[in-house]
């Protein structure tokens, strides 16, 4: 089973249905589908073949979607970007999994230098012309004959690159056969949405969470409403005009759109489930949703690029276990353990392994795209090592303590990184924190909190431990603290600890060398 398929299929049954509404463009899936093999056919006359790698280095438009699906048509193999990549991040990938095509939307004078060095890949403007590049419209015009027979398998879709928050992205092969057993069967079950919904995606459809709401629209034979750039007056706005009932979105929008909802509540009447996930979801912030809109279903789940969705709360979840990721998701099996990987007892921390199926089949990812090494590591007997350092309940809930990486380990007690952050930001002066271990000559390590100051706040290293001095142990209190503008982030929004652990490592090595010559 195949994705272009699933979209054909959907043309035969729902021929006139709205499938995509973008800007002022509203496509109905007859139409969709007979655009998308002609762009399918411009690719194929240019010798783009099964197994190529398609980069997507686009912003949000029916550009974007339509190229997803012509590159299945043809049996490559897409690696969505987003726009917020710098050209050097944008070479990593490209040297990682070497394109055959490369489409952007227009192109900067550092994304220029960056596709020079690919002469080999068809190149694919969206935008401005620029030298070597096709424009896309004559992608879509030039092209005559049949697409095609791909057999069903081999059947890769997606190459979707991790954050690469601790090192270098990794690609994780997504095959077809996991975006619809997640995206159709799975979500369709657990959040019971369906062709009958029309879904937003305020996200880029680039990223695994504007991806996973496409793919939910379009596999179920619903309507998708695309925004090209999120903006919170203009998505409310969008709910009202499209009747829109299934949105999905990070707590960060969540915030976002409070305001203009509160400034009213009607023109959200249509919604009726509203999926989360990214980070952790403030439990007052859920309050005012429901309280907002209290006909809405509020679903929260655990993802990962590489393990597919691990676990849902449901709404009836959200207020009784806020402090959970929920329940393994039927049919993933779940298992927590020691550095030996001995199977530990509810209550006990150690990494979360999953597991769903055969690694591709279902919705554990296929593996990393040419890195066996890694992928002998991170999946063992079909079980997926997450880096992530959980527990669980005795009514099966798990609870995400801290990544592995990011433990400290000082003089014999484990420190949860995550557990430092949530009592810092309990702090009002403090808007964001990260917390990091860095060497320390006595404990082994020691705990680093680089702190963001609230507006108008002034913290200093003093306040800022002694507000945390009554919240957590002593051991756990941060040794070192830095005052930053901002913390670093990727293009995704992720702190980039790795950065923060260096500047961290510069700044003890310079104190630790002063106490021991006596000069403070």
């Amino acid at each position: 089973m195949r994705l272009e398929k699933i979209l054909e299929s959907q043309a035969l049954r729902l021929a006139e249905r709205t499938a995509l509404v973008c800007g002022t463009e509203r496509i109905s899936y007859a139409a969709l589908v007979e655009r998308t093999q002609q762009v399918a056919l411009g690719l194929r006359s240019r010798g783009i073949k099964p197994g190529d790698r398609v980069v997507l280095f686009l912003p949000n438009g029916v550009e974007i979607i339509e190229l997803f699906f012509a590159a299945f048509m043809v049996g490559a193999i897409v690696v969505p970007v987003t726009t917020r990549l710098t050209a050097y991040e944008l070479d990593h990938i490209c040297r990682d999994c070497m394109p055959s095509v490369i489409a952007v939307d227009g192109a900067s004078e550092a994304v220029e230098q960056t596709l020079s060095a690919y002469p080999q890949a068809l190149r694919i403007t969206i935008g401005r012309d620029f030298v070597g590049a096709v424009h896309y419209a004559s992608i879509k015009s030039a092209a005559t004959g049949e697409l095609p027979s791909l057999p069903a398998e081999p059947d890769d879709a997606l190459i979707m690159y991790t954050s690469g928050t601790t090192g270098k992205p990794k690609g994780a092969i997504i095959t077809h056969a996991n975006v619809i057993v997640q995206h159709r069967f799975i979500n369709g079950v657990e959040w019971r949405i369906s062709d009958e919904d029309c879904f937003l995606v305020t996200t880029p459809l680039a990223h695994r969470t504007g991806f996973a709401r496409m793919a939910n629209a379009l596999t179920l034979g619903g309507t998708l409403v695309v925004m090209k750039k999120f903006d919170a007056r203009e998505a409310v706005e969008l709910i009202c005009r499209e009747s829109i009932s299934v949105a999905g979105m990070v707590p960060t929008v969540c915030r976002m759109l409070l305001p203009e909802i509160q400034a009213d509540p009607t023109k959200c009447a249509s919604l009726r489930t509203i999926v989360v996930t990214g980070e952790a979801f403030p439990v007052d912030l859920k309050r005012k949703f429901i309280s907002l809109l209290p006909s809405v279903r509020l679903v929260s789940f655990f993802a990962m690029t590489e393990a597919g969705a691990v676990t849902s709360l449901s709404h009836e979840e959200q207020f009784d276990h806020a402090d959970s990721v929920g329940r393994p998701t039927a049919g993933v099996e779940t298992r927590i353990v020691d550095e030996k990987g001995s199977p530990l007892p509810v209550g006990q921390a150690g990494e979360l392994l999953v597991r769903a199926g055969e690694p591709g089949r279902y919705s554990v990812m296929k593996g990393y795209f040419n890195r066996p090494a890694e992928n002998a590591e991170a999946i063992r007997e079909g079980w997926i090592h997450t880096g992530d350092i959980a527990k669980s309940d005795e009514q099966g809930y798990l609870y995400i303590v801290d990544r592995k990486k990011d433990m400290v380990l000082s003089g014999g007690f484990n420190i949860y990184t995550k557990e430092v952050e949530q009592a810092l930001m309990a702090n009002p002066d403090i808007v964001d924190a990260a917390v990091v271990g860095v060497p320390d000559p006595i404990f082994g390590e020691a705990v680093a909190a680089f702190i963001e100051p609230a507006p108008g706040r002034q913290p200093t290293a003093v306040s800022v431990i002694e507000h945390v001095r009554d919240r957590i142990a002593g051991y756990k209190k941060p040794k070192h603290v830095f005052i930053v503008a901002e913390l670093p982030r990727n293009s995704l929004g992720k702190v980039l600890k790795n950065e923060l652990r260096e500047s961290a490592r510069h700044a003890a090595e310079v104190r630790n060398e002063a106490i021991a010559a006596n000069e403070i």
